[in-house]
């Protein structure tokens, strides 16, 4: 599989996922035309996309959907039950989608997928599991507490995204409003860095050779933060062998292959 994280963060969220002649999207957080352009950075062409899928609800994951099915109607648009129809009220769009059971996985054109259930603030949050050729993809964002599904997820992976939100300091001494502050932290908000770092000590999955780290607040962290909680912890668990990345909101990160 090949993977580039076409933006990551509350500005917008998309990644591209490629197995043979499958190209997957999972989720469309910017406009067409972002969209468009952040793919042909990338060597890519939007008209290539096999399917899209979406872990929830919130704008910054679906904004685009609108246009894209538009101008592009026969992509399939992947979501579990809830989400499907709370993205269909949300942008309008009532046909074209493919609906799956959480947990029950299905195959895409080369890629075999597995929604697994995570808590967040939405309909019915999902996160990712996808597997070609022998490696895994876990893609686990927006969640505010690690779950037994996100562990056993995680456990498989060769590659991860993984939400590494905020700091619990800098969160705290930011000025927004205690109602905000107490929802990123809650159970169905942001996992922490501390909180993200934990689940790699928890699972060390021998598997694991990369792990990329988004949803990184530019208010309440910093790209220095959360390296090092995960770089304690790799330390501590002496996995040299494990790359660490971080993704950005303005740009597409590298190109990764496992």
């Amino acid at each position: 599989m090949r993977l580039r994280v076409l933006g990551s963060g509350s500005g917008g969220n998309s990644i591209a996922v490629r197995s043979g002649d499958t190209l997957l999207l999972v989720d469309l957080g910017f406009s067409f035309k972002e969209e468009k352009t952040r793919l042909a950075d990338c060597g890519v062409d939007i008209a290539d996309v096999t399917a899209v899928l979406f872990t929830h609800d919130h704008s910054d994951h679906c904004k685009g959907v609108g246009t894209f099915h538009k101008r592009l109607p026969d992509v399939p648009l992947v979501a579990n039950g809830d989400t499907a129809d709370a993205i269909a009220r949300l942008a309008g769009v009532n046909d074209g989608w493919t609906v799956f059971e959480n947990g029950e996985p299905f195959d895409i054109g080369d890629i075999t997928v597995t929604a697994f259930s995570i808590s967040h603030d939405a309909a019915d949050p999902v996160g990712y599991l996808f597997e070609a050729d022998g490696s895994s993809l876990f893609i686990g964002t927006d969640m505010g507490v690690v779950t037994t599904n996100v562990r056993a997820a995680f456990s498989r992976a060769t590659c991860a995204v993984l939400e590494a939100n905020h700091d619990p300091v800098l969160l705290e001494q930011s000025g927004r409003p205690v109602s905000l502050k107490q929802r990123i932290r809650g159970r169905t908000g942001h996992l922490s860095n501390e909180d993200a770092a934990m689940l790699v000590r928890e699972t060390n999955p021998s598997c694991l050779k990369t792990i990329l780290l988004g949803h990184i607040s530019s208010e309440c962290n910093s790209c220095s933060l959360a390296k090092r909680a995960f770089m304690d912890v790799l330390e501590e668990l002496g996995r040299t062998d494990i790359e660490l990345a971080l993704l950005e909101q303005d740009r597409p990160g590298d190109l990764f292959e496992f």
